[in-house]
């Protein structure tokens, strides 16, 4: 009896859809669990492999370090040594990857209406509010940086021509906003304004020029 031949094995992992279609090519590159959570964290800047890995609660090492690869294989992203005297490598997304903000805006809108009261095994990140928030912001019509406080943690969101976000304080901010995580998902919701917010009480605003105007910080504070 003649053997079949025996086929190589493949080294690419990669699986696809096989269609001719630009959401399935898409698809292919970031529709695997986990990968689109990681171009989250890599649009607030460069991250160390420690630090995606404490921000991605859930993800085993093996399968980060996997993602990691497939992301850098297909150019969503690279990964670079600190200069010195830093020993560190950090990942950063590529012009390529960072083209994925607005996929992740659109998500993020899709979802918000899913965020009500935190579940008692949902981890939480105070930068996690910023793709929601980010366009919420964008209707008051004026570019800025906007820091944002909340008992989580610190973040802060950028509009206009740099828009964006990034983990932690930033550097002479436009605006402060401080508030509680249940106010910051009902602004992404779309549910409540943040001018409204500020004038009920439930944000503590400070900020002076056209961004603080528009979003109702007080005159003079």
């Amino acid at each position: 009896m003649s053997r079949l031949p025996r086929m190589p094995r493949s080294t690419d992992r990669r699986r696809s859809y096989d269609q001719y279609c630009a959401a399935a090519r898409a698809l292919d590159a970031v529709g695997d669990r986990w990968t689109l959570l990681i171009v989250r964290e890599l649009l607030a800047g460069p991250r160390r492999y420690t630090d995606l890995h404490a921000d991605l609660p859930g993800v085993s090492t093996d399968m980060l370090a996997s993602r990691l690869k497939d992301m850098e294989r297909d150019g969503l992203a690279t990964r670079r040594r600190l200069p010195p005297p830093s020993p560190a490598y950090v990942y950063e997304l590529t012009d390529r990857g960072r083209d994925l903000l607005p996929v992740l805006r659109a998500l993020a809108t899709w979802g918000a209406p899913a965020l009500d009261v935190p579940r008692p095994t949902d981890a939480v990140r105070a930068h996690w509010f910023a793709l929601p928030l980010l366009g919420a912001l964008e209707t008051a019509g004026e570019p800025g940086t906007v820091e944002v406080r909340l008992d989580e943690g610190v973040f802060h969101v950028r509009t206009g021509m740099e828009r964006g976000y990034g983990d932690g304080p930033a550097e002479a901010p436009d605006v402060r906003l401080r508030m509680d995580a249940a106010t910051c998902a009902a602004i992404g919701r779309g549910e409540l304004a943040v001018a409204d917010a500020v004038k009920a009480g439930r944000i503590e605003a400070t900020g002076a020029g056209p961004l603080a105007s528009a979003l109702g910080v007080p005159t003079g504070v």
